[in-house]
């Protein structure tokens, strides 16, 4: 039985292991995913050899940068970006080759590609995280200018006090990448001049509980277009299993390793 699983800590409820075991009971494919909490990224050695079986991998907080000293090969856009959210396992006699991806990008491009409309040329990233670094990433490629708002004077960023409603009116394109107003903090939204906003606006949440946040919410009542991060994360687990299972010479592994 093959064996894909999700490297992270702490590994709370995790939206992968439901959506893989599911996938694998209804399509009868034969395999487990399974939580591998590890509390140091060193530990990632004893799962791969306990697990020959093991194909994949899914990596979450605190490893995305910490794991790519670990792998043989990077994706462009992974190198890009500087953090891995998937890794293919192959085994090629003794040897464990490990080949790291970033699907974030793969599954916010896909998700908010639909949405913009001529009009939408600038974009305002919330948050200086690892996912803001694949939003920045996938906006660009989209041929978007971005700016990231920060609550801390950080270079390249401005801050919160400084988002007046004309930068609004300007960067129409705002997507939110911090926790802020996840639940249980529903009562919780970005700071920002939520009156200059109109349905040239489109306020994208990479939270997905609840369905609609406050930032959302406020967003639409001035007929802004909003849309949250469920189907980003299913368009991630889409991408994920098409790197761990595309051939060497399919079209998704192969083009993303070529470049090597």
């Amino acid at each position: 039985m093959d064996k894909y699983g999700l490297i992270g800590y702490p590994l709370g409820h995790s939206f992968s292991i439901s959506y893989f075991n599911q996938k694998f009971i209804d399509e009868g494919i034969d395999a487990q995913y399974e939580n591998f909490e590890i509390q140091t990224i060193e530990a990632l050695l004893e799962v791969l050899s306990s697990n020959p079986n093991l194909k994949g991998l899914n990596v979450t907080i605190p490893y995305k940068q910490k794991v790519i000293s670990y792998l043989d090969t990077l994706s462009p856009e992974a190198r890009a970006i500087g953090a891995v959210n998937v890794i293919r396992v192959e085994h090629e006699g003794s040897r464990t080759i490990l080949k790291g991806y970033n699907s974030d990008v793969i599954g916010f491009t896909q998700s908010i590609e639909p949405m913009l409309e001529k009009w939408h040329k600038k974009a305002l990233i919330l948050g200086t995280g690892g996912a803001s670094k694949a939003v920045d990433y996938g906006l660009k490629a989209l041929g978007l200018e971005t700016v990231f708002v920060s609550r801390f004077q950080r270079p390249g960023t401005i801050l919160y006090k400084d988002v007046t409603p004309e930068i609004v009116k300007e960067y129409n394109v705002i997507v939110n990448c911090t926790p802020c107003g996840m639940y249980p903090h529903t009562d919780e939204c970005p700071d920002l001049p939520y009156e200059a906003m109109d349905s040239h606006t489109i306020l994208y949440d990479l939270i997905y509980n609840p369905d609609e946040t406050l930032f959302m919410k406020k967003g639409a009542l001035r007929g802004a277009n909003t849309k949250n991060g469920l189907e980003m994360l299913l368009l991630q687990a889409f991408a994920s299993w098409e790197f761990w299972n595309g051939s060497s010479s399919g079209h998704t592994a192969h083009q993303s390793t070529s470049r090597e």
